[in-house]
């Protein structure tokens, strides 16, 4: 097939759907996602389309937002190995909240057979995927639902929030870069998603690498504000991307790689109850951190630092630190 003809069966199936992954264009028009990828770019250049997490959309600048049906069909296997490797950052009997997201609710499978866990979430996927769960307790926030994405915002989901401490948030966004941090393309969502910060002591983002480098219109979580960012594995082509996750770094994100150690690119099975999270460990890459140390914003002159792989403090030390400069 010439490079006009697939083109334009590319342009055709993102008009037709709004949102295409990569993986399906390059299956469709039987090529690599190599010559894919530069054929969206192509595309992009003329102005016919925009490229976004792992696939082509409808050209809408910042503004502009896929909905459920769209983000679902998006980087799913990245998605499936970042919620595998997240997962292992949650322990028995923690609290913690979840947000709303496509990535978000592969975790929120996952998490399905943690005991004593209690999840807080403005997200009908996430509850959902939980509501068989017989030893994980859901609380849903009030609100407007939100149907592009099957989300609770607005004023009733925000105040349902006050006064809410948890261990750890995770969210999903739009786009993430070093400059402003997480960001989405809807204010309501984001609004909604602060109020989920402001709860927790850490902050885990999650997001895979075409995210990485995109910034759109509302801002979530400043970079500051992040604990971690649970990602996959960028290609070896993808300098965007390898450039964003060192600079993260060297703001004092700890860094954990999907698939960096061979093993979470594919579909894996949740943690059993009570079983070692050593594997989801022995799956990530924690990238060192050459930067500066950072302040915390209202902790005075207390830092927090993020640690490489193998200096890492106790998992109970570093919650305590930081519920204690939370409180501050």
């Amino acid at each position: 097939m010439f490079a006009a003809e697939r083109r334009q069966l590319i342009l055709e199936m993102v008009r037709a759907n709004g949102a295409v992954s990569l993986r399906e264009l390059a299956r469709v028009v039987q090529t690599s996602e190599v010559t894919v990828r530069r054929d969206v770019r192509a595309l992009e250049a003329e102005g016919l389309l925009d490229r976004r997490h792992g696939g082509a959309v409808l050209p809408g600048g910042f503004t502009r937002e896929s909905g459920f049906p769209q983000k679902s069909h998006l980087a799913t296997a990245e998605k499936t190995a970042i919620a595998d490797l997240a997962a292992g950052f949650v322990e028995e009997g923690e609290a913690i909240v979840v947000g709303a997201g496509t990535t978000t609710q592969e975790l929120a499978r996952r998490l399905a057979r943690v005991p004593g866990l209690t999840v807080v979430t403005n997200s009908l996927l996430v509850a959902q995927a939980l509501a068989h769960a017989n030893r994980v307790e859901v609380v849903m926030t009030g609100g407007t639902l939100r149907g592009s994405n099957y989300a609770l915002v607005g004023s009733g989901a925000e105040q349902s929030l006050q006064g809410l401490r948890v261990s750890k948030a995770f969210l999903s966004g739009s786009g993430l870069t070093a400059e402003r941090g997480l960001s989405t393309s809807n204010m309501l969502s984001a609004s909604v998603d602060r109020a989920l910060v402001q709860a927790a002591a850490e902050v885990v983002v999650l997001a895979d690498h075409a995210k990485l480098g995109t910034d759109t219109m509302f801002q979530t979580v400043p970079t500051d504000l992040i604990t971690r960012l649970v990602t996959d594995e960028p290609p070896g082509h993808d300098d965007r991307a390898a450039t964003e996750l060192q600079a993260l770094a060297d703001q004092g994100v700890q860094i954990a790689v999907a698939g960096a150690s061979g093993g979470a690119t594919g579909a894996g099975n949740p943690p059993a109850a009570g079983a070692d999270t050593a594997p989801a460990r022995q799956q990530r890459r924690d990238v060192p951190l050459p930067g500066p140390r950072r302040q915390v914003p209202g902790a005075g002159a207390a830092l927090r630092t993020a640690t490489a792989l193998g200096g890492e403090q106790s998992a109970g030390t570093e919650r305590a630190r930081v519920a204690d400069l939370r409180r501050r």
